[in-house]
């Protein structure tokens, strides 16, 4: 048992809205025994479930005000006490610093991913999305653009921008996130447990994040790998 609770892993992914935190996240829990515990999945899932805190929490949102500290803290702590014997992955919480120091003193976190993209590219990649409303299909002008401009492939009808993808309010959500973050980033330094990942691209960031986890918990798809041969 001593051994097993040597190999626990408490992580926490940071980083811009559009900086690949969902795709990285993804190949960290496909890689590592990690329980990913999203902030924002686990918000509507006690929402929908209309659940005492899921209740509070939708009084806040439809009023257009911040769901308080305590609430959100409340919430993942109590989702953290049914996996204390398992490493998790958290993502979305904490985002203030009395949220950090909340969990430190439930479940102190081992290390931080913060994923270091620059502003300018974050803005292009999203940006460049566009939507067919009737369908919901997504075209990015970069990676997956359609075969006539401005047009949906299948029914020819116009694309459209969300707000959300406007370059004024992508810039806003990016500038929030920084005030918003810039305190947590600075608490887990200064406890020397932050690692930053800096760069433009997904795919070349990966591996030196799979690279860094390889040193705190074994790759379980290459145990597998190896299991199946």
């Amino acid at each position: 048992m001593a051994a097993r609770r040597a190999l626990l892993l408490r992580a926490l992914i940071m980083g811009p809205p559009g900086s690949g935190k969902g795709t990285v996240s993804a190949r960290i829990v496909q890689h590592f025994a990690l329980k990913h515990l999203s902030s924002g999945d686990i918000l509507r899932d006690n929402m929908n479930r209309k659940s005492e805190v899921g209740i509070l929490a939708k009084s806040y949102i439809d009023q257009g005000r911040l769901i308080p500290d305590d609430i959100i803290t409340r919430l993942m702590l109590s989702e953290l006490k049914n996996l204390e014997r398992n490493s998790v992955l958290l993502d979305g919480f904490p985002r203030t610093v009395p949220q950090a120091e909340a969990l430190d003193k439930v479940c102190p976190i081992d290390t931080v991913i913060d994923l270091d993209v620059p502003f300018e590219t974050i803005q292009q990649r999203l940006t460049a999305r566009w939507i067919h409303p009737a369908s919901g299909r997504v075209y990015n002008l970069e990676f997956n653009p359609p075969k006539i401009p401005g047009c949906d492939d299948i029914t020819g009808e116009p694309l459209v921008q969300r707000d959300d993808d406007k370059p004024e309010t992508v810039m806003k959500r990016l500038k929030s996130y920084e005030t918003e973050t810039k305190p947590v980033l600075e608490y887990y330094r200064r406890k020397g447990v932050l690692e930053s990942f800096s760069g433009t691209e997904t795919n070349k960031i990966w591996p030196h994040i799979h690279r860094f986890l390889q040193t705190k918990l074994p790759d379980m798809s290459q145990k597998e790998a190896s299991t199946n041969r």
